[in-house]
C-alpha cells in the first residue's frame, strides 16, 4: 500500500505547461531517486507533491502531514538578517515563537519589572516542552555538519553554496521527520559530506525522495529510480546502473519490436499489392458468362481489403523507430601538437603560510593524457592546477611547458562568460567555425534550434557551464584544465562531456569526485591522499593495484578501529555542556576520517 501516489499530475503556469503526466507511488521506507534533464519539471514536481504550489490536473494521495516530512530546497529562503540558528530553529516553530517571546520580555523586564510575570510564564511553557534541550540538539546538529560555532551567529545567506547545504541538512536532522524530500542534496558538498549523507539515508527508516544528478550518490542511497521525460514518468527498480542496464534492455526490446513491425508491414504491403493486381486481372476477365472469373475477383477483393485493414491496425499502433542519440562529431587538426610530451614537473616544492603542499613531485603530462587529481579538501587539488597553469610559480624545482603548448582552464572560461552575447554569437568568435557547424555542435550539448539565441545573461548555472566546456573545447586549447567540471549539470549533459573528453585530442587534467566521468575518462592517476603518488594507468586499475598489492591493508586496519570508536563515543552520555561539546567535536572528527579512508579505499562504489 503506497504512503504517497502521484497520478497524471499536471502543473501549468502563465498559460505554460510546467509538467506534464507526473506519476509515481512510494511505498513506506523506500528511498526514491527522480533522475531527468534540466527543465524537465523535477522540481515542480517535488513542490507539487508538497503542496507548495497548485496542480492543474491529476490526483494526489498522501498519508503524510505537513508535520511529517521535511524538505531541502537547492535555493533556501531566509529572511537577509536571520542568522543560521534562526535559520535551523525555525524548523520547530512552537519553541520558536516562544524562544522570541522570551527574547522581547527579558529585554522589557529589564526596564519595567510588570513583564517579568509574563516572562516567567512563557519561560515555564518553554521548559515544559524541553526547550533547553531543544537548543542543546540544535547546537549538537550544527557541529555534527561540520558548522563552526562562529558562523552560528552570522547571517545564513553570508555562508557559501556548501555551508548552507549542511545546515539544512543539520535542521532537517531536527525535525525526525516519516518522509524527506531532497533537491539537488549533494551540490557544494565536499566528498566526506556526500559519504555521511549517503550513509545517513542509508539508515534512515523513513521515506526519502530524492532529485539528483550525482549517479554513484544514487546508486549509494535508491531503492527505485524514476526518469521523468517531455511524456510522462518511467519507473526502474534500483540505483542508476541498474537504470542503464532495464534502459538498455528497453532500448533491444523496442529495437527487436521495430524490425519485426517493419518486416510485417513490408509483408502486408506486398500482399496489398499482389491481391490487387489477381483482383484487376480476375475482374477485367469476368463477366456474366463467367461468374469463376467473378467470384475469384470478389475472393481478391476480400483479402485485400482484410490485409489494408490490418496494415491500418498496425499503423495505428505502430512502434517509433529507437532514436539514435547524437554523438560528438567535431575535426580537430592531428597536426595541433607535434611533441609528445606537453608538460614536466621536475622536482617541484611549493608551500604558503608555513605549510609544505608539494615537495619534491615530478611528472609529465603527455599528449592524449586524461590525468584525474584526486583527494580530500584542502590536500592541494586546487594548488596544483595553479602551478600547472602557471597561476602561481614553484618553491624549487622547475615546470617545463612545451613552446606550443596553449592551456584552456574550464574555471577562467566561466567567470569570463559575456553576459550580453548570445550563445551562438559567442560560440562564434571562434576562428574557422561556420554558423552550421557551431548550430551542430551546441545541438549536440543539448541547445537545439532556436535556444542558441538566449542571451548568457538568461542561462541557468548548469547551462553556463555548458557554454563554457563547448567553447572551451572548440577553442585551440591542447590541454584542458577542468576543476569539478560537472556541477550544475544534468545527467545528459555529464554524459556528452564525457564522450567529448574521450573524443578530445589533447590532454585534460581533471578535478572530480564524479565517479562514473573519472571511470569513462581517466587514463592516468595523480593521488593526494597521503602524500603525492602519481599512477601510470586508468583510474579502475589505480584501484585494483591497490587493492592487489596491499596498500589498502593498513588503511582497513585504520578504518575498524575508528569505527569502532564511533561506535563506542555515539553511546556515551555526558551531563556538563562542556563535556557534550568536547564529544561532539570527537565524533565528528572521527567521522571525517572514517570517510576520508571510505573515500581513499573506495569502498561505496
Amino acid at each position: 500500500m503506497p504512503v504517497l501516489k502521484a497520478e497524471m499530475i499536471h502543473v501549468e503556469i502563465n498559460g505554460r505547461d510546467i509538467l506534464k503526466n507526473g506519476s509515481i507511488e512510494l511505498e513506506k521506507g523506500e528511498h526514491v531517486a527522480l533522475i531527468g534533464q534540466n527543465g524537465k519539471g523535477k522540481t515542480t514536481f517535488l513542490k507539487a507533491i508538497l503542496g507548495q504550489i497548485p496542480i492543474s490536473g491529476g490526483k494526489l494521495m498522501s498519508k503524510f502531514a505537513e508535520s511529517d516530512w521535511a524538505w531541502m530546497a537547492q535555493s533556501p529562503e531566509a529572511a537577509d538578517s536571520e542568522t543560521v540558528r534562526e535559520f535551523v530553529e525555525r524548523e520547530r516553530p512552537v519553541l520558536n515563537r516562544l524562544k522570541q517571546q522570551m527574547n522581547c520580555l527579558s529585554k522589557e523586564a529589564e526596564h519595567d519589572p510588570a513583564f517579568t510575570e509574563a516572562y516567567m510564564k512563557v519561560l515555564q511553557e518553554f521548559m515544559d516542552l524541553d526547550g533547553y534541550e531543544w537548543e542543546t540538539q540544535v547546537e549538537r546538529s550544527l557541529m555534527q555538519m561540520g558548522i563552526a560555532e562562529d558562523k552560528w551567529d552570522q547571517p545564513f545567506s553570508e555562508l557559501s553554496g556548501g555551508q548552507k547545504t549542511k545546515v539544512q541538512l543539520a535542521r532537517m536532522q531536527l525535525k525526525e521527520a516519516s518522509f524527506l524530500i531532497f533537491d539537488e542534496p549533494t551540490n557544494h558538498l565536499d566528498v566526506e559530506t556526500i559519504h555521511w549523507l549517503a550513509e545517513w539515508i542509508n539508515h534512515y527508516k523513513g521515506t526519502v525522495l530524492l532529485v539528483s544528478h550525482d549517479r554513484a550518490f544514487i546508486d549509494k542511497v535508491a531503492h527505485t529510480t524514476y526518469e521523468l521525460t517531455d511524456s510522462g514518468i518511467r519507473k526502474y527498480k534500483g540505483g542508476y546502473k541498474d537504470y542503464l542496464a532495464q534502459k538498455e534492455l528497453e532500448r533491444e526490446s523496442l529495437e527487436a519490436a521495430y524490425k519485426k513491425q517493419e518486416q510485417e508491414r513490408k509483408s502486408l504491403v506486398e500482399a496489398i499489392s499482389t491481391y490487387k493486381t489477381w483482383f484487376n486481372k480476375a475482374h477485367n476477365a469476368a463477366s456474366e458468362r463467367d461468374p469463376h472469373a467473378k467470384k475469384r475477383a470478389n475472393k481478391n477483393m476480400t483479402r485485400f481489403k482484410a490485409k489494408e485493414a490490418a496494415l491500418e491496425r498496425l499503423e495505428k499502433h505502430r512502434v517509433k523507430k529507437p532514436q539514435e542519440e547524437e554523438g560528438i562529431n567535431v575535426s580537430f587538426d592531428a597536426q595541433a601538437f607535434s611533441s609528445p610530451s606537453m608538460l614536466h614537473f621536475d622536482h617541484v616544492d611549493f608551500g604558503y603560510g608555513g605549510r609544505r603542499v608539494f615537495k619534491d613531485i615530478s611528472f609529465f603530462i603527455e599528449k592524449g593524457d586524461r590525468l584525474g587529481v584526486l583527494g580530500q579538501n584542502g590536500a592541494g587539488k586546487t594548488t596544483l592546477l595553479n602551478l600547472i597553469i602557471g597561476d602561481i610559480e614553484p618553491d624549487q624545482g622547475v615546470i617545463y611547458r612545451h613552446p606550443e603548448l596553449k592551456i584552456g582552464y574550464f574555471k577562467q572560461e566561466l567567470d569570463q562568460l559575456p553576459e550580453e552575447s548570445t550563445i551562438l554569437d559567442y560560440i562564434l568568435t571562434l576562428p574557422g567555425l561556420t554558423q552550421s557547424e557551431a548550430r551542430t555542435i551546441l545541438a549536440c550539448f543539448l541547445f537545439p534550434k532556436e535556444d542558441v539565441f538566449k542571451p548568457i545573461k538568461s542561462l541557468s548555472m548548469g547551462e553556463k557551464c555548458r557554454v563554457a566546456f563547448v567553447r572551451l573545447y572548440l577553442s585551440e586549447a591542447n590541454l584542458l584544465v577542468l576543476d569539478e567540471p560537472t556541477n550544475y549539470l544534468d545527467i545528459a549533459t555529464r554524459e556528452k562531456i564525457e564522450e567529448a573528453l574521450t573524443l578530445y585530442p589533447g590532454a585534460v587534467v581533471l578535478v572530480s569526485h564524479d565517479h562514473y566521468l573519472l571511470q569513462k575518462v581517466i587514463t592516468r592517476v595523480i593521488s593526494l591522499y597521503d602524500g603525492f603518488h602519481y599512477f601510470p594507468g586508468t583510474y579502475a586499475e589505480w584501484q585494483s593495484v591497490k587493492e592487489e598489492r596491499g596498500y589498502d591493508q593498513e588503511k582497513r586496519r585504520q578504518l575498524s578501529t575508528l569505527q569502532l570508536q564511533y561506535t563506542q563515543l555515539v553511546s556515551e552520555e555526558v551531563e556538563q555542556e562542556e563535556e557534550q561539546r568536547g564529544l561532539l567535536e570527537r565524533i565528528k572528527e572521527i567521522r571525517q576520517q572514517i570517510a576520508r579512508l571510505e573515500q581513499e579505499l573506495d569502498i561505496s562504489n
